[in-house]
């Protein structure tokens, strides 16, 4: 049996991470984590009574995995926790600067420990990102469209941005961008390397991207669309996996699938 805590598991995705691991015959939930729930009452949530309630980090048990799906302001703090007490890392929540993903794969290499951060467990959109960057060896010039429901905190979503950064990789320069453009509004979107990403944040989303590529008399449009968070628990599980194999962290779910 592997043993999983959940951190965030009273969101969309934790309860979804939850669903999954409940069905699973080799999974066994052993603990969940929020630091802003009060009641740590055995059995509430409709959890299991041997289920850990945990506020506070120091009060969950041992584990194979831990599942976060938790907020941007502390993910990284739940995965240094993590790897310090020999726990594989399945980070789906976006926000991470560089910076912090890099030290976590330091940490994590550096006891031979397994882990992920990926910006999408969607397996459409990591085949999406791996098309993109196949399409970016072929045309200088792209832009993303990346939308979320209304409750996402973060923008651009982890997917978009690391899609540019894929796109920006193959293409091993910064694109070029009309030094005369007028945009008091901001209207052009971000820009990452000249790459403009665009996000919006309405109701009815789940998660969409779009990347469209420009060339001299032609574009090419690569689409995602997520219609049920359940389709993202086929990529946890395929992470959860890969990680009890493994002894780096990686980034992408695209590097394991």
């Amino acid at each position: 049996m592997i043993s999983v805590i959940v951190a965030g598991f009273n969101g969309s995705m934790g309860q979804k991470a939850l669903a999954m691991i409940d069905q699973a015959d080799d999974l066994n939930l052993v603990g969940v984590y929020n630091p802003h729930v009060t009641d740590l009452t055995p059995g509430t949530y409709r959890l299991d009574p041997t289920v850990v309630v945990a506020n506070d980090r120091a009060q969950l048990p041992a584990a194979d995995i831990w599942i976060d799906f938790s907020l941007p302001s502390g993910v990284y703090a739940n995965a240094q926790f993590a790897i310090d007490h020999g726990i594989r890392p399945v980070i789906g929540t976006s926000g991470m600067a560089e910076d912090q993903q890099v030290a976590l794969q330091r940490a994590a290499d550096a006891k031979g420990l397994g882990g992920i951060i990926a910006a999408n467990f969607g397996v459409s959109a990591v085949l999406m990102m791996k098309f993109a960057k196949e399409a970016a060896a072929y045309f200088d010039h792209a832009e993303i469209m990346e939308y979320h429901h209304a409750d996402k905190l973060d923008a651009p979503s982890g997917t978009a941005l690391n899609t540019a950064k894929l796109i920006y990789d193959q293409q091993g320069h910064d694109e070029s961008n009309n030094p005369q453009e007028q945009d008091p509004l901001g209207a052009r979107g971000g820009d990452y390397h000249g790459i403009k990403i665009h996000a919006v944040r309405l109701p009815g989303f789940i998660a969409d991207e779009e990347v469209i590529f420009g060339g001299a008399g032609e574009t090419l449009t690569l689409k995602q669309s997520t219609t049920d968070r359940a389709s993202f628990m086929k990529g946890v599980r395929i992470a959860i996996d890969a990680v009890m194999h493994r002894q780096n962290l990686v980034i992408g779910l695209e590097n394991i699938l």
